[in-house]
């Protein structure tokens, strides 16, 4: 038995990518699921691999940014599973045109806000209000480090999407905490799938990438699937409106880690020693070069999952 045998989990943004990691993950755990996005074609495919693993999993497609589609989702959850036992809110959408902030039109910023924020909150609301009524149960938000401080990438609506979430993560954390229900989220830092590596390592990102980061390399899906099933599961039952930064040190450095420190090139005696070929900061890749490259997931306009 795994440790979420009989438990039944909500997964938004279920079809691809991380999502489809943490469905994955809780299916091998013994979790029965009901997965949502908006592609049933892709959806049905990772239900295909959940249920060769001994999962109940219902499909249900729907637009988390549109509240009659959440209503329909979470209704049909409870009448075909009895009840909902986690939520795991993970569909989002970015823009990576790099526009300035003075630029930034609306319909692009209340598209992001749509799915990152308001989708999440629909959600949030649904199923809390089905937990409340059981006093139990257990969201997980999936935010990003981008929503826990500032920085250069031109990604406005994205940041004020994700810093919101995470605010509304404690908020309902602590008024919820009493009546059962625990609410926390989890920030990753850049975390590599194995459908977008091939084109990330050809161009230079994951290097560019790990020159930032304390732990020297890029995030990878297992590394943040174990994460988000620990704030669902009971093993964090004392943990509530935490966020649960997975990003190998860049939060801990204010992001201005660099390879190799200054430093090391006047101070060689008593600088922490590194190997031979030990890489540089790596420049930044162009943005536009990614998404001429279609990266799925990163291309734009970037698909919600």
């Amino acid at each position: 038995m795994g440790q979420f045998t009989g438990k039944t989990v909500l997964i938004t943004g279920a079809s691809y990518g991380l999502g489809e990691g943490f469905a994955e993950g809780f299916a091998k755990e013994g979790a029965d699921l009901v997965l949502t996005a908006r592609s049933k074609d892709m959806l049905e495919a990772v239900a295909a691999r959940c249920r060769a693993l001994g999962s109940k999993v219902t499909v249900a497609p729907g637009d988390v940014a549109i509240e009659e589609d959440v209503i329909r989702v979470v209704k049909t959850a409870i009448a075909e599973h009895g009840k909902i036992d986690a939520l795991i809110n993970n569909a989002g959408v970015s823009d990576l045109r790099g526009i300035a902030p003075e630029q930034y039109d609306m319909q692009t910023w209340n598209w992001i806000l749509s799915i990152d924020l308001n989708g999440a909150f629909m959600y949030m609301r649904e199923v809390g209000r089905h937990m409340l009524e059981r006093q139990s149960g257990n969201i997980v938000n999936i935010c990003s480090i981008m929503g826990s401080g500032a920085n250069e990438m031109n990604i406005i609506a994205y940041t004020a999407a994700k810093g919101a979430l995470r605010n509304l993560t404690q908020q309902l954390g602590c008024e919820w905490a009493d009546r059962g229900v625990r609410v926390n989220a989890v920030s990753p830092g850049f975390i590599i799938t194995e459908m977008v590596r091939p084109a990330l390592e050809g161009m230079g990102m994951d290097k560019w990438i790990a020159s930032r980061t304390p732990m020297r390399r890029i995030g990878e899906l297992h590394e943040i699937v174990g994460p988000v099933m620990f704030l669902a599961s009971d093993a964090a039952s004392y943990i509530t409106g935490h966020d649960l930064l997975v990003d190998g040190g860049t939060n801990a450095s204010n992001g201005t880690y660099q390879i190799p420190p200054i430093h090391h090139e006047w101070n060689k005696d008593t600088a922490p020693k590194v190997g031979a070929g030990y890489p540089g900061v790596q420049p930044r890749p162009d943005w536009y070069q990614v998404m001429e490259m279609g990266i799925p997931g990163l291309h734009y306009p970037l698909p919600e999952a």
